[in-house]
């Protein structure tokens, strides 16, 4: 049983420290430095205040990245350690007329906020494979980001330089990021001879994958509206490098985060994938945000946690519309509404479900968050049950 709660307030370079014992008393507090020094400094204090590492428990505010490192070395010697939401520990910390923040302060009410919820806090705690699950999962999740942002400024450059080339073709396909890395304007295929053209649109791999001939690529050249800027034409390139680099990368992401889940999470990611349209792609960076299923109570907690709880403004006869809450883990939340996007794409309960729901009356935003709530309800009672899904017995 935990005997000592320590409350961490970390920043880049320092941490504040502060331990309270079972009956909420202050037993030490201290700031050190955030390094090898800092962080044996704090092993040495917590030792000193408990007979057995066992009984203490630690918990820190997620803050980006500087978290991480002391979170790493506290699970290492077998501190159980729990990282909570900043917005609960602002919540508890208004209960307090008192306006004073400092760094002290805050470990001090991170410290009481952990003494306090001790019985329930544990939903908040992951293991290191989790985290590295997680960790590969969010880079992916960026790096899609990123490539839609390339994307993006891709089209807006072709709106200049060839605007009539959407509509023909894929801009986007191997064959055609290939030919406009040399070839990235209309004024320059209009300028180049056929023979010269067709040979530019053969990939690498000796394959041209057009659905369209070279010649009706260069037709609408020639009669095309493009601005003559050269600007663009010169960053094109670039940009399309880049973005091969990173689907490349996306691709390298993938692959690992697969691999990292079917070590340690196998069994739990083909019970998921055996619902029809959900893959491992969304499986498993669902596995890795949820964490250990024994940490939720029920499947409500798990769309409290995602933030996909639904948040009811009324007072007296004012009702306003009702949203989700959007306060729990957004990266959760985000690979639960793709999971769910897929799902009603598919046909089955899950479909008939969201075109029930949309033919009460329900939009389409609406429909698919109570689609998600059926989704996660079946997902925690197969996860619970080691169950696969079959539709003839599952209850939706």
């Amino acid at each position: 049983m935990e005997s000592l709660f320590v409350g961490v307030d970390v920043s880049k370079d320092y941490f504040c420290v502060s331990g309270l014992d079972i009956q909420g008393q202050v037993r030490f507090s201290l700031t050190a430095t955030a390094d090898q020094t800092g962080f044996t400094e704090m092993l040495n204090t917590i030792t000193s205040h408990c007979a057995s590492l066992d009984e203490v428990m630690v918990a820190m505010e997620s803050s980006g990245c500087y978290h991480l490192n002391l979170f790493s070395v506290l699970t290492a010697n077998h501190i159980r350690t729990v990282v909570v939401n900043p917005l609960l520990i602002a919540n508890y910390g208004k209960l307090s007329l008192r306006k004073t923040k400092t760094d002290k302060k805050d470990a001090l009410v991170i410290a009481h906020y952990l003494w306090s919820h001790r019985e329930t806090i544990l939903q908040y705690s992951v293991s290191q494979d989790y985290q590295d699950i997680r960790d590969v999962a969010r880079e992916r999740e960026f790096t899609g980001k990123m490539i839609a942002g390339i994307k993006n400024d891709i089209k807006r450059m072709l709106q200049s330089t060839f605007p009539e080339l959407e509509k023909l073709v894929n801009v986007f396909s191997d064959t055609m990021l290939h030919f406009l890395k040399t070839f990235p304007s209309a004024r320059l295929i209009a300028s180049t001879g056929e023979k010269e053209l067709r040979q530019a649109f053969i990939h690498p791999d000796k394959r041209m994958r057009l659905v369209v001939k070279p010649e009706k690529i260069r037709e609408a050249a020639l009669t095309s509206v493009a601005s003559t800027g050269l600007a663009k034409e010169m960053l094109l390139p670039g940009k399309i490098e880049t973005l091969i680099h990173l689907q490349q990368r996306l691709g390298e992401l993938t692959t690992l985060m697969v691999r990292l889940c079917k070590a340690t999470l196998e069994e739990e990611l083909k019970i998921i994938t055996s619902i029809d349209g959900i893959n491992t792609k969304t499986a498993a960076p669902f596995l890795a945000e949820l964490g250990d299923l024994s940490n939720y109570k029920s499947y409500k907690k798990v769309i409290a946690f995602a933030g996909v709880d639904p948040s009811i403004h009324q007072s007296g006869k004012f009702q306003g519309n009702s949203k989700i809450s959007k306060r729990g883990n957004r990266h959760l939340r985000r690979v639960i509404y793709l999971m769910t996007f897929c799902a009603i794409r598919m046909e089955g309960p899950f479909k008939q479900y969201f075109q029930k729901r949309k033919n009460e009356g329900l939009p389409f935003r609406k429909a698919l968050f109570a689609t998600a709530h059926k989704l996660i309800r079946v997902i925690f009672t197969m996860l619970q049950k080691r169950t696969y899904f079959m539709v003839n017995q599952t209850a939706l």
